[in-house]
């Protein structure tokens, strides 16, 4: 995992059922809000059908612009803004006021997440937390101490889209543990 601070970090690529807002200044019959289909396209009057999925909103907008550009509107003015961010998740479960999945928006750090939890709740038995991720087809799992990070000792890792922060309660401390254990080291990662 990387810190949050890192410069550098891409911005949010858009997926597959993510719903876009597409504008083009004076032009109201291409301006419209589109869902990205699971083939990761979208389909837009004059344009047809492009692919949407794995480009950030600036280089579809970008596109969008040559595209209407070369045949069409004489030098297009388009906005493409994520309305709803439906492909990319962070799951955050255990001791935390308000469990759930939460919209992954391009970057975000642990503590973020934590706080879109409303924090850690009263059943928390420490301030550990266990980030799970997929890496490279395999599940792997990092440690971190929730207090060091807060007091500056710890950087605040950088989370991924398909994460799942896992906050523990006394009950699953001993889970933790053996999970720690059970997973061979190379599939811990750290932050660097």
């Amino acid at each position: 995992m990387t810190s949050a601070s890192v410069a550098g970090a891409s911005g949010y690529k858009i997926g597959p059922q993510d719903v876009l807002d597409i504008s083009v200044f004076k032009v109201p019959e291409l301006s419209k809000s589109l869902q990205v289909a699971d083939s990761g396209n979208i389909n837009l009057p004059l344009v047809g059908e492009m692919p949407a999925a794995g480009r950030t909103p600036e280089e579809l907008e970008a596109d969008l612009t040559r595209q209407l550009g070369r045949k069409y509107l004489q030098s297009p003015q388009v906005t493409v803004y994520v309305k709803e961010y439906n492909s990319q998740r962070i799951t955050v479960e255990g001791a935390v006021k308000k469990p759930g999945v939460y919209p992954f928006r391009g970057k975000g750090s642990l503590l973020q997440y934590l706080a879109m939890a409303e924090g850690l709740d009263s059943l928390s038995s420490d301030s550990t937390v266990l980030v799970f991720r997929q890496i490279s087809g395999k599940r792997a799992a990092a440690k971190f101490d929730i207090s060091q990070i807060r007091a500056g000792k710890e950087d605040d890792p950088a989370v991924q889209s398909g994460d799942v922060i896992v906050a523990g309660t006394s009950a699953t401390k001993e889970t933790f543990n053996t999970i720690m254990k059970v997973l061979p080291l190379a599939a811990v990662f750290t932050f660097l």
